[in-house]
């Protein structure tokens, strides 16, 4: 046998060649290879140089940096590790005002009132209605704000969340605040002035006809609260405890863990002002100090189908109390483990104006019917 038979080839010098490479296709994929990596580092050079925040709809100083300028900040700034901090720390200090639920959206303040209850971090500044300040307040005038969080050149807005200010009460006359009807609220006599708070409202959050749809936590806007009546007058102006939306939350999650969809809750009957409470609609089963004109208190059903009415929650094949009492279920486990948010919860049958529901209220104390 000759010796070139049995001749044991040389080891390949490159992994390339050991899957049959050759050495012209080498050569192609490194001159491939180092144009690949000199396109990407051009870019991303031009992106640090060019990077500069941007002012957006006609130069509003709470426009966000685009992309670009984050990423260059974050390598090229020496507050790099802040910026870092902002989506941390920072943040973490508007914690408090998501609730217990970590749903709420919204925060009512009166004009001038402190945002926070703490001091921000260090290098920190907040950015409301315009003004940067370090000791956020609301606004001196009624509205729905955005806010935003600056540390350096990052910015942060809490696109999800608004700071909304009250019109003081003060300006009510005579029972109405320029063509929107309130009427006056009811002293609160015996024991029912002990047990639980009735003092009128201090404010009212203003809905007008462009902010009613913003949401006050997940599920929830504006404008579900509002009375059914004065269809046609704006601004209306409505009262809501944060309290009453964090139960509310609550009760949604309990309700999902028990396999129910809630993207159908609907609000029935959410604040009443008092002339609607005491003349308009349906007033039979009406307390004269019902919770609905403190803004703590509303009456709900699960409606997925459409239909105008509950839907069928315990599986059992009926449309009734039931169902109502199966989101009284829910609300009670949360008041077990929430004391804070503890209040009235009541279950309602159908009706010819209407089917079952659940009354879920904030009063302070508990109550059941």
């Amino acid at each position: 046998m000759p010796d070139w038979a049995i001749r044991v080839p040389p080891r390949p010098s490159r992994w390339y060649h050991r899957a049959g490479v050759s050495s012209r296709t080498e050569r192609v994929f490194n001159v491939l290879s180092s144009a690949f990596v000199l396109v990407i580092a051009i870019g991303w050079s031009w992106s640090i140089a060019t990077a500069r925040p941007t002012p957006a709809n006609g130069g509003d100083s709470t426009a966000v940096a685009p992309a670009a300028s984050t990423i260059a900040a974050a390598i090229t700034e020496p507050n790099a590790s802040a910026i870092a901090y902002l989506t941390d720390a920072v943040l973490n200090a508007f914690v408090p005002l998501r609730g217990e639920s970590g749903r709420l959206r919204a925060q009512f303040s009166a004009e001038g009132a402190p945002i926070l209850r703490d001091t921000l971090p260090s290098g920190a500044i907040v950015t409301v209605a315009g003004e940067e300040t370090r000791a956020p307040r609301a606004p001196a005038r009624p509205g729905v704000w955005s806010i935003a969080i600056r540390i350096g050149s990052a910015i942060k807005p809490m696109t999800d969340f608004r700071l909304i200010t009250l019109k003081p009460a003060s300006e009510a006359k005579g029972g109405r605040i320029g063509l929107y009807y309130i009427g006056n609220w009811p002293s609160a006599r015996g024991g029912a002035a002990a047990k639980g708070n009735y003092t009128p409202p201090r404010g009212f959050i203003e809905v007008t006809r462009a902010n009613q749809n913003t949401y006050v936590s997940d599920h929830f806007r504006l404008r579900d609260f509002l009375p059914k009546d004065q269809f046609n007058v704006w601004p209306k102006y409505l009262v809501l405890e944060t309290k009453l939306l964090d139960k509310l939350e609550l009760v949604l999650e309990e309700l999902r863990k028990q396999g129910v969809d809630t993207r159908g809750v609907r609000v029935m009957s959410g604040f009443r002002t008092p002339q609607y409470n005491s003349g308009v609609g349906d007033t039979r089963g009406r307390a004269s100090l019902s919770r609905h004109m403190y803004g703590d208190a509303a009456d709900i059903y699960i409606d997925n189908d459409g239909n105008g009415s509950m839907d069928d929650l315990n599986r059992d094949g009926r449309v009734d109390i039931g169902d109502a009492q199966f989101i009284r279920s829910a609300a009670e486990r949360v008041e077990r483990a929430h004391p804070s948010l503890i209040g009235g919860i009541g279950v309602y049958r159908a009706n010819a104006a209407h089917g079952p529901f659940t009354h879920i209220d904030t009063r302070g104390y508990r109550a059941r019917w």
